[in-house]
């Protein structure tokens, strides 16, 4: 399990506050891993400025000029291609996509409750926060999970939780999920960065750390 640096590409759909969490990590050396591309789904997507900032590659690929959902997913795919890309991240992306079969258990998603609440097609934002609330739960969190053809769906790498308080608001919840989403996505990276995940099925395995040892108990 020897560690490498990855090469990414982010898919985003608006603030790129995750892409800019990324970023951040990656300036520090706490996420072994370069971003070769960013690629948005609208021109208007705020955190491209990010990708500006770094010299970072930028693709635009709109659904709306392409009429399949194959015709859509392939030019964005073939470009991560191009760029020799070990892991597709969805920071914020809100479409849906084909996966190639290159790409099976190479595309990531981090979804703002713990999978399988509060998940699925339409379930983004302040709408997942506010179901959450309406339902009077006493934890919430973030899941991280490898991305197949339906939302939400594939299988999990970690989840961390938060607690619920009395008196929360979608936005106030929003923000405390969203500080656990900025530990748990570059930490799911690293690990996959150091070579300590697998896949079974639906049930993903992490490898304790090369270093690790177990304790001897004597009795």
């Amino acid at each position: 399990m020897s560690k490498r640096k990855l090469r990414l590409a982010v898919l985003i759909s608006g603030t790129g506050r995750s892409l800019k969490n990324l970023i951040n990590h990656i300036s520090t050396g706490a996420l072994t891993a370069e971003i070769a591309i960013v690629i948005s789904s609208t021109p208007s997507a705020v955190g491209l400025q990010y990708a500006e900032e770094e010299s970072i590659p930028i693709e635009i690929i709109e659904r709306h000029n392409y009429p399949t959902l194959p015709a859509f997913s392939e030019p964005i795919f073939q470009a991560c291609r191009e760029k020799y890309v070990d892991y597709v991240v969805l920071a914020g992306y809100l479409k849906l996509l084909e996966i190639p079969p290159d790409f099976h258990n190479k595309v990531l998603n981090i979804h703002p409750s713990l999978i399988p609440a509060f998940c699925g097609k339409g379930y983004y934002g302040n709408i997942v926060h506010s179901k959450a609330l309406e339902m009077g739960v006493k934890i919430s969190g973030c899941t991280v999970h490898f991305v197949d053809e339906h939302y939400d769906n594939g299988p999990i790498i970690l989840q961390k939780a938060v607690d619920v308080i009395e008196g929360d608001t979608p936005n106030v919840l929003n923000d405390r999920v969203f500080d656990a989403e900025c530990i748990a996505y570059p930490e799911a990276l690293e690990l996959l960065a150091e070579g300590r995940v697998t896949v079974q099925g639906r049930i993903v395995k992490i490898a304790p750390p090369k270093d690790s040892k177990i304790n001897e108990i004597d009795f």
